[in-house]
């Protein structure tokens, strides 16, 4: 897997920020003309305020946003339990078609939505206007009377929703530094812990609504929850922020501090848009964007038992309330673990280790869930599983928009070429949990083991091509140990 030298110098003159020589914050501070002139107690002043703005904006916005995406998309697991499969009358064949069917039309949706966000000037139309499609198409599910139909909202519903989630992690990352980057994804990447919380309870008070209406539960799971959808995407219209150069909210001052911050934390390289076809190009051409896939399809793969959580907990033998109910202290822990790592994981700029060691845990708690019956040691591994995968995921995206920082098309197609290759293990990884492995659910035991592993190998993959070329970067800037000069941008790892 050896790069030859004078490819590797290529790529650095393609990836690196400034490869002959370091760019300092002074520097790019003197390319702001309402910044040159301020002292550093000033400008630390105006990063504080800049930060805190966006902080308020931005983060409420697109966790709330995100968390209904994620609801929309679990939504059926629960709706399953409150008698959607036997009411439409399909089997398990039928039912893995339509849970296949929503990751087909994500697929489809992914990178053109991505790349066309990258060009846009107004993400703060783009993001809820994606958002209101998938909500119309939620909620007109509970006109559903056969498994075909099904299968076609359930289509319809993912090729909507996938711009959103490479969208959301492009701008989190335009707006942030690498150092806040990890923190910041993990607070809206718990919009699908939070969504799972509020799902169980959720589920336990729509199921009381059976009959009303004349309608089903798992009707009112729909409508319920895509109404609520639609109401948030409409409010984001008139909250979420543009790019940082031009966003209405900021003052002239204060855009120019945004964009500062970003180009301090890429070392001085212009998050410029970059030509569509360009950047997909320059993508496809980058290891980096592969290793990444892998990552993210491991993640995923590990992660393919959240579509049947409510199933696995129902061979705990709990009633069906507290089947419901006893899934939310799961995800709580998962969010405050996923918090304190992508903080840890930001202030050390390391990425390795804090993803390999919560897998392996996972792999651990899987294990446990398929050895044995004893419901406290089955819900401890959940508990260690659901964490481990859940943390990898989120910090992985941020590591990926951190190696490769700019430009902006070329960091949309690597984000988007990720989470499309990823959504492929969801074609193949429903038939590995059919109703016939209760209670063990082995199959999809080993498929979570077989993810878990493949999330190590990538990981280590990632870190040996950052600290390669960072080893370049040494030579090429003559830094050393002992050479006392200042050393330039480095990939993270």
């Amino acid at each position: 897997m050896a790069l030859s030298d004078e490819k590797i110098d290529v790529e650095l003159e393609e990836h690196a920020t400034e490869p002959r020589g370091v760019i300092t914050p002074e520097e790019i501070q003197a390319r702001f003309e309402r910044l040159r002139d301020l002292s550093t107690e000033e400008m630390d002043a105006l990063n504080k305020r800049v930060v805190k703005i966006i902080d308020w904006r931005l983060m409420p916005c697109i966790t709330l946003m995100f968390l209904m995406s994620y609801l929309d998309r679990i939504n059926v697991s629960n709706a399953r339990l409150a008698g959607l499969q036997s009411d439409l009358h399909m089997d398990d064949t039928v039912w893995n078609t339509g849970i296949s069917a929503f990751y087909i039309g994500y697929l489809f949706g992914q990178l053109p939505g991505n790349m066309l966000l990258a060009k846009v000037s107004s993400p703060r139309w783009f993001l809820p206007t994606v958002m209101l499609a998938w909500s119309v198409c939620t909620i007109c599910m509970p006109a559903m009377t056969t498994g075909a139909g099904f299968i076609v909202c359930r289509f319809l519903v993912g090729l909507t929703e996938a711009p959103f989630f490479p969208g959301i992690t492009l701008i989190t990352s335009s707006w942030y530094t690498k150092e806040e980057n990890p923190m910041r994804m993990a607070v809206w990447h718990a919009g699908n812990t939070i969504s799972n919380i509020l799902s169980g309870f959720l589920a336990a008070g729509i199921l009381t609504m059976k009959g009303t209406l004349g309608l089903h539960s798992w009707q009112w799971f729909f409508i319920i929850e895509g109404a609520a959808s639609i109401a948030i995407a409409l409010s984001a219209y008139f909250v979420l922020p543009d790019w940082p150069q031009n966003t209405r909210f900021l003052t002239k001052q204060e855009r120019e501090m945004a964009q500062y911050r970003v180009l301090v934390s890429n070392g001085g390289k212009e998050e410029v848009v970059g030509g569509t076809w360009d950047g997909l190009k320059d993508a496809a051409k980058d290891p980096f964007t592969w290793f990444f896939c892998l990552m993210h399809f491991a993640l995923d793969t590990a992660q393919s038992f959240k579509d049947f959580l409510p199933s696995i907990m129902k061979t705990f033998h709990f009633n069906e309330l507290t089947t419901y109910l006893v899934q939310a202290p799961l995800y709580a822990v998962a969010y405050a673990a996923a918090c304190m790592l992508a903080w840890s994981s930001g202030r050390n700029q390391e990425s390795t280790w804090h993803i390999i060691v919560p897998i392996v845990a996972s792999a651990v708690g899987c294990s446990v869930l398929i050895s044995t019956l004893n419901v406290g040691a089955r819900y401890f591994g959940l508990a260690l599983l659901i964490l481990g995968t859940y943390n990898g995921l989120n910090l992985q995206l941020s590591w990926e928009t951190t190696v490769v920082p700019a430009p902006r098309s070329k960091k949309a197609a690597l984000i988007a070429i990720a989470n499309c290759v990823s959504q492929t293990s969801h074609w193949f990884s429903p038939y590995f949990f059919p109703t016939s492995q209760e209670p063990f659910y082995r199959l999809g035991g080993g498929l979570i083991l077989v993810g878990c592993l493949i999330t190590v190998v990538s990981a280590l993959l990632v870190r040996w091509r950052a600290a390669k070329l960072n080893r370049r970067l040494d030579e090429v800037e003559g830094w050393s140990q002992h050479c006392g000069n200042e050393r330039g941008w480095r990939y993270v790892y």
